[in-house]
């Protein structure tokens, strides 16, 4: 299976959420927790988890002209796996992987569902390329709906 298949059969559409106003990071994991939870993908310390995890191990990510993050949680926490994404109307603050001591407005932001050890490494490898690319960024952040975003993804060749 290429990466490229990997990343879209991952992405679930009901945790795709495009032009959303979370007003923080907790506010946008308590969303995808809620979606996530009902459908049985997740069990119920996930958000917990992920709130942890995300104060212990940052995951802001500042890219050369804006912010993403890729916060994610521990395996046991994920029954079904997948990657929820997130634009936001204005950017959430996350504090940055590389220095805990400052933030970064995040964009875009990934969350990471996964209970695969090697399938979490393949995904951040993946997102990190779709990072690196000012042009699928800049079409994923502008999307005005949700199978518009799907379409970039499965346009975009890694």
């Amino acid at each position: 299976m290429s990466e490229k298949n990997s990343l879209l059969d991952y992405i679930k559409e009901p945790l795709v959420f495009v032009n959303a106003t979370f007003d923080s990071h907790g506010e946008l994991f308590e969303e995808v927790y809620q979606q996530a939870v009902k459908r049985d993908w997740v069990t119920t310390n996930f958000i917990d988890k992920i709130n942890e995890r995300e104060t212990t191990f940052p995951t802001g990510i500042q890219l050369e002209k804006r912010g993403a993050a890729i916060p994610h949680t521990d395996p046991e926490c994920v029954k079904q796996e997948f990657i929820a994404i997130v634009t936001n109307q204005k950017p959430v603050s996350f504090m940055r992987m590389d220095d805990a001591n400052q933030s970064v407005a995040a964009e875009i932001v990934f969350v990471l569902g996964l209970n695969q050890p090697h399938a979490q490494l393949e995904m951040l490898q993946s997102l990190m390329g779709l990072l690196q690319n000012e042009t699928v960024l800049t079409q994923l952040i502008n999307s005005q709906d949700v199978p518009s975003l799907i379409q970039i993804v499965k346009q975009y060749s890694f």
